[in-house]
């Protein structure tokens, strides 16, 4: 998937957008991504200018953003304005490398349960060969009414 693709089944936009392209997805199994990091990424000017490094949390907003993809796409379904879709956990995260400007981040998500309409995953971020980061994420859509939650 490019991103033109990518924005179809994502709402975030620059500068929250945190997938370039989809390298594979097997729906209802696990998708494959990659995010390109880049100097000009607004959060290197406050952390760190004198060592710009990516905030884990955003790392993990990667993993979670390729994880909706999978969702959707597992649902044959697109992103919309009626609905939202929220990270409702995330367990035993970790942080084993930090990841620089230059980097690209190899995002690889696996579904492992899916019931009563939450959606949990087991995801890891690469940079090669080192893994940087990994977490169980847990996911649901809910539906919006009239502009505010239902």
């Amino acid at each position: 998937m490019d991103i033109h693709e990518i924005l179809e089944y994502l709402p975030h936009r620059y500068p929250f957008l945190l997938v370039d392209r989809v390298l594979s997805c097997e729906p209802g199994k696990s998708i494959v991504a990659l995010k390109n990091v880049t100097i000009n990424e607004p959060f290197f000017s406050g952390h760190f200018p004198h060592h710009p490094v990516m905030p884990g949390v955003l790392i993990v907003e990667a993993l979670a953003q390729a994880a909706a993809i999978l969702s959707f796409k597992t649902m044959n379904a697109k992103a919309n304005d009626e609905s939202v879709y929220y990270f409702v956990g995330i367990d035993h995260a970790r942080f084993k490398k930090p990841v620089s400007a230059g980097d690209t981040m190899l995002l690889t998500v696996t579904l492992t349960r899916h019931t009563r309409g939450i959606w949990k995953f087991s995801a890891e971020a690469r940079v090669g060969d080192q893994v940087v980061a990994e977490a169980e994420l847990m996911c649901t859509v809910r539906a919006l009414r009239d502009g505010g939650e239902e």
